[in-house]
């Protein structure tokens, strides 16, 4: 075979690898994939913040095992509603985080409140009960529903003792939680036992690790929302151990729209005038909808209305998402076993009949 014959075939793979090198090289280079942001968060901030207690503790309503079975017990009891067809796990949900997913509730006869049922869990850490302050304690305020019209419409409390007395099983429950008391069964025990059981509905999350010192209890992602979440602010109101509790105008900058004006319309003060509860952080990715008229179900939506109304600033899509990221490792673990729903006591011949008026 002649040399030449080689050499021309040799010659042509070398121009064609050569012109596909070129080729390649005059492409755009592929865009590299972003770098994992990271974030330094200065300790001495955190300071704001609370790791979760145990149980939130109140001097005036010591727990005990026999308080909190009872209160247990009562939480889940239809017959304290007129109809016999509600109790506080109707819109307080304890396996659903402890709301019922809508913007408002159902009561008596299918009537709907005018405000969103917030959460129970890890209310213990609030200055103040319902959206409007109204009750000073969980013990106060496990007191209401059960007479509001509206809702579980028992119509006073004498009947709501009647009922408690006409059940054997209660009777002997009262006593056990407060032993020494001539007569224990009255409707005050009913909330100091209601009480008792929610002060331990605590659901501790990684978060709290973290405040602790465990840098590896947060994601970078997750650290990165919480340096958002701190620059824009938003501990201003949601800090402490709930990450919220206190009394705070909705609206502080920019007008937030509503017929309802919160603590206002129960004082009639105008410096109440849209006066809410700030409402706890705490698994705040599992408690939509949103604010005190239920009105967002997206909470991306509901941070980037926050920094409207609350500070006067357009955050962007991307910053609202590094917060919701933040925020989601506030979701704890429900306590199962402690919110399984306990054998209730059977009534009485004398316990009176659902009534549907």
């Amino acid at each position: 075979m002649k040399l030449k014959t080689l050499v021309r075939p040799l010659l042509l793979v070398a121009a064609t690898a050569g012109a596909a090198a070129f080729a390649q090289a005059a492409k755009p280079a592929a865009p590299a994939a972003p770098a994992t942001q990271k974030a330094v968060i200065d300790r001495a901030l955190l300071t704001v913040f609370k790791a979760l207690p145990a149980r939130f503790e109140d001097p005036k309503n010591p727990i005990t095992p026999e308080k909190v079975a009872l209160g247990r017990m009562l939480y889940f009891e239809n017959r304290l509603s007129k109809n016999h067809d509600l109790s506080c796990n109707s819109c307080h949900d304890l396996n659903k985080y402890g709301v019922d997913g809508k913007p408002f509730s159902p009561g008596h006869k299918k009537q709907l409140g005018g405000r969103n049922s917030p959460t129970v869990y890890n209310a213990g850490g609030h200055l103040l009960q319902f959206w409007d302050g109204r009750a000073p304690n969980l013990e106060e305020q496990a007191k209401g529903p059960i007479l509001n019209p509206v809702e579980m419409a028992m119509p006073d409390e004498a009947r709501v003792v009647e009922t408690l007395k006409s059940i054997p099983g209660y009777v002997t429950a009262f006593q056990k939680a407060f032993p020494g008391e001539a007569d224990p069964v009255t409707y005050n025990n009913l909330g100091l036992a209601i009480g008792a059981f929610e002060r331990q509905l605590v659901t501790p999350s990684r978060f709290d690790k973290y405040l602790s010192g465990d840098e590896k209890a947060l994601t970078e992602a997750e650290k990165v929302g919480l340096k958002k979440y701190m620059e824009q602010g938003c501990q201003t109101c949601h800090s402490g151990a709930a990450l919220g509790g206190a009394m705070q105008k909705m609206g502080l900058v920019l007008p937030y729209q509503s017929k309802d004006q919160g603590r206002f319309d129960l004082t009639k003060k105008e410096s109440d005038r849209m006066m809410f509860r700030v409402p706890t952080l705490r698994n705040v990715s599992k408690t939509a909808p949103y604010f005190h008229d239920g009105s967002v179900k997206d909470l991306q939506t509901a941070v980037k209305l926050m920094a409207q109304h609350q500070f006067g600033k357009q955050i962007t899509d991307d910053d609202a998402k590094h917060i919701v990221t933040f925020l989601d490792s506030l979701t704890g673990e429900l306590p199962k076993s402690y919110i399984a729903k306990p054998k209730l006591p059977a009534s009485g011949p004398k316990t009176p009949k659902p009534d549907p008026t």
